[in-house]
């Protein structure tokens, strides 16, 4: 069935050149496969949601890191995994898990809260997700474009200057100033949304 269905390599194959709607489409397509597996893999629910998170930034920087188009379900089945260890053996220095039978036992509790929430996660990354996209898509001409080539293509720092006419010390200027300016723009639509959100509950 449909969700059940990795993006497919076309898709795949437009977020490694730079489009910014195909990256975002290719980050709300894989969502539900990558939070399964986080909820398979992971020790508790919490570890989970943040495996799933990281795994899906991690999608949308190093999409060109990606090799072959075809092999997405498996490169982001190996980062949760990985994630996943990495919190587990965080876990074992916090001390034991309420659920001792460890990967069962989230995974028949995930299922049930994972349920619950599936609606909302589906909408709020779709948002997050267009959220980037539009902030990416709203800066200036230079700075979109070694965004893309060198943390959407996953391009080496040198690669971008060079094909770009621009020094190293300029290109990295230039990085800095878009990334700064996506953040800025995320944080501050954040800021408005908590201040709507306030409006609303003061009412």
């Amino acid at each position: 069935m449909a969700e059940h269905t990795w993006p497919g390599t076309t898709l795949v194959a437009a977020a490694q050149r730079g489009d910014v709607e195909a990256l975002s489409a290719l980050v709300y397509g894989s969502y539900p496969h990558v939070h399964r597996f986080a909820h398979t893999l992971c020790a508790t629910p919490q570890d989970a949601e943040d495996a799933a998170q990281e795994a899906l930034i991690i999608l949308y920087r190093k999409i060109g890191m990606l090799r072959a188009s075809g092999a997405l379900a498996s490169w982001m089945f190996r980062i949760v995994r990985n994630e996943c260890l990495r919190r587990a053996r965080s876990l074992l220095h916090r001390g034991p898990v309420d659920a001792p039978d460890g990967l069962g036992a989230s995974g028949r509790s995930d299922a049930i809260g994972g349920t619950a929430r599936s609606a909302e996660e589906d909408v709020l990354l779709r948002l997050e997700a267009e959220r980037v996209a539009a902030a990416v898509a709203a800066l200036p001409a230079d700075q979109r474009q070694v965004l893309v080539m060198r943390d959407i293509q996953g391009l080496p720092g040198r690669t971008v200057a060079d094909r770009l006419g621009l020094s190293t010390a300029a290109m990295k200027s230039r990085l800095h100033r878009a990334r700064s300016a996506v953040r800025e723009a995320l944080h501050e639509e954040a800021d408005r949304e908590a201040v709507t959100r306030g409006a609303d509950d003061g009412i």
